[in-house]
């Protein structure tokens, strides 16, 4: 009986939360579930929490791959035939091919905002769970707003849910990229002090203070970067990264295991996004895998790839794929290199592609489906924002980038220590070893921006040197149509 409460609550939550929006959401206020029914209980708050968790499927599904790695060109198009997302992955975008919106974004906004009005008015047994609710929810919106910021600058800031067909409240300009980032630190801020403690809850899929702190690290690494916050901004990244380590992590020896289905939230995860055979659909992963074997592959192919999916449509690119070593076990944790029959040479040289073995998901009932957790941050992020920290404080990064490639290299370590240099040949090392850790979980591009390399390493900007308005994403015409408030981002207006 409890759990059917429970689901019901949820549901009812996620209908409420669904029609409290109109504009961003483009749904109509109509649902019966009122506040005066709803917000009454703790069950109520913990209702509110798991709906809020599992409309954020909806942005880590797809979306925040694509906003957060598609466009560095570490991918290219593979022999699958699905163009969708072509436009993103060349960089080529415009108002009317403008890629995901922050739509979704801004549903787990909302959603935020409303726990953050209504819960600190309901009676808790206990004041810590409370407080724990409300420090997810802040940390979450601080999440969402970071997302946007980096993707299109300055947005729309919602502090309060939006609730029935309200005009000047729904209807607002966007705000500067400033406020946004008041806003996100405000919100971080909070966050940390409400947390009751430093433990995960179990599965890791919820926000915690020590996820919390790394996207702290993460967001002052930004704006000590791209927004010249320099050294004060630095030593703050450091420091929220610093106390992670005092927690509950750890780096698995084994790399592939980190990520597999039947090991979801192990002791290297911070803050997942939670997937589950029978209870979510799949994450857009299905697109890096293969829809079927070639002709004659190399033997053991079949054995390594197992079950087949449709998909198959993006693959590494050169430039990637000459990045790893074979002496890197992230290689073999992160693709498989498929060759097939060549009968010119009489070996099996012919190159057919790169699977992929991060996120590929589990087997049921003979169908794979794509169900890993969507990681949002693990130690080994961690670790390499520390040393970038570090390097940008002109300390010693080495004791952070060893940590990551003993595991990586194992009994091989030996030739490839890293040794503290320059400034800028650290940032190179620095950013190079997050392709190679982090590969196909979301960052590269905004590594990129954040490290000023995108006109020296993606293949568009190289050849584009003038398109700097491409850094940020178009708004799309569906979302201009909608806001009349909204202005395009420059550069794109006249196309």
């Amino acid at each position: 009986m409890k759990k059917n409460n429970s689901i019901t609550i949820l549901l009812s939550l996620i209908l409420f939360s669904f029609l409290s929006c109109d504009n961003l959401l483009n749904l109509e206020p109509t649902s019966n579930i009122t506040t005066a029914s709803f917000w009454k209980t703790e069950d109520d708050a913990k209702g509110a929490i798991y709906g809020m968790y599992a409309r954020f499927r909806n942005v880590t599904n797809s979306n925040l791959f694509l906003w957060g790695e598609a466009r560095s060109q570490n991918l290219k198009q593979s022999v699958g035939n699905d163009f969708s997302n072509m436009r993103i992955f060349q960089n080529t975008l415009d108002a009317v091919d403008a890629g995901p919106s922050w739509s979704t974004l801004y549903q787990v906004v909302n959603d935020a905002n409303l726990i953050l009005k209504y819960v600190p008015e309901i009676s808790f047994l206990d004041g810590n769970n409370k407080n724990q609710i409300l420090a997810e929810a802040y940390s979450m919106r601080a999440f969402c707003y970071f997302v946007m910021a980096r993707t299109w600058g300055g947005v729309i800031i919602f502090t309060e849910p939006t609730e029935g067909y309200i005009p000047e409240k729904m209807y607002k300009e966007r705000s500067s990229i400033e406020d946004c980032f008041k806003l996100i630190k405000d919100d971080i801020d909070k966050a940390i002090s409400l947390y009751p403690d430093n433990n995960f809850i179990t599965g890791r899929n919820r926000w915690s203070k020590p996820a919390t702190n790394a996207l702290k690290g993460d967001v002052y690494l930004w704006t000590g970067k791209v927004m010249n916050g320099g050294n004060s901004d630095f030593s703050t990244a450091l420091n929220a990264l610093t106390e992670i380590e005092s927690s509950d992590v750890m780096l698995l020896s084994e790399f592939n295991r980190v990520f597999d289905y039947d090991n979801k939230g192990n002791k290297e995860i911070l803050f997942a996004s939670r997937f589950q055979l029978y209870e979510s659909s799949n994450t857009g992963y299905y697109r890096m895998y293969i829809d079927q074997l070639p002709p004659n592959p190399a033997p053991g192919a079949s054995e390594v790839i197992g079950v087949p999916r449709d998909g198959n449509y993006w693959t590494l690119s050169d430039e990637s794929l000459a990045m790893f070593s074979n002496e890197d076990q992230r290689k073999d944790g992160t693709f498989y290199e498929l060759y097939s029959f060549d009968a010119a040479t009489g070996l099996y040289s012919k190159f057919y592609g790169c699977i992929q073995m991060k996120f590929n998901g589990v087997v049921d009932a003979g169908s794979r489906y794509f169900l890993d957790d969507v990681i949002i941050y693990r130690y080994a992020d961690v670790l390499l924002m520390k040393a970038e920290a570090e390097n940008a404080l002109g300390k010693d990064p080495s004791t952070s980038i060893n940590k990551i490639r003993q595991r990586a290299y194992g009994e091989n370590y030996s030739k490839h220590v890293f040794v503290n240099g320059s400034k800028a040949q650290n940032d190179m090392e620095i950013l190079n070893e997050r392709l190679l850790e982090l590969f196909y979980e979301g960052k590269r591009w905004w590594d990129l921006i954040r490290f000023d390399k995108v006109f020296e390493l993606v293949p568009y900007f190289k050849e584009n040197p003038q398109d700097k308005y491409r850094l940020l994403w178009p708004i799309g015409l569906n979302i201009l149509s909608m806001e009349p408030n909204i202005s395009q981002n420059p550069g794109y207006q006249e196309r």
